[in-house]
């Protein structure tokens, strides 16, 4: 636990656990949870993950514009 992590006991956490949550999203400060005054659990905001990018993930063989099936008994 580092010098500027807030710390809070168990029962406030659960308390205000929502609010607790919102509050370490938007700030991005971690929040140590105590129980008996031992440390227990550390809160820190989740990584955002970027959106990968589909560039390179599909590989074309081929004619992709030629028709794939023989020609419907319909279209006779």
């Amino acid at each position: 636990m580092s010098n500027h992590d807030r710390s809070i006991a168990a029962s406030a956490f659960k308390a205000r656990c929502l609010a607790l949550l919102d509050r370490v999203a938007q700030t991005g400060e971690p929040l140590v949870v105590t129980k008996r005054g031992r440390p227990v659990a550390r809160v820190v905001p989740a990584r955002r993950a970027e959106p990968a990018s589909l560039r390179g993930s599909v590989t074309v063989r081929g004619d992709i514009v030629a028709p794939i099936l023989d020609a419907w008994e319909a279209d006779r």
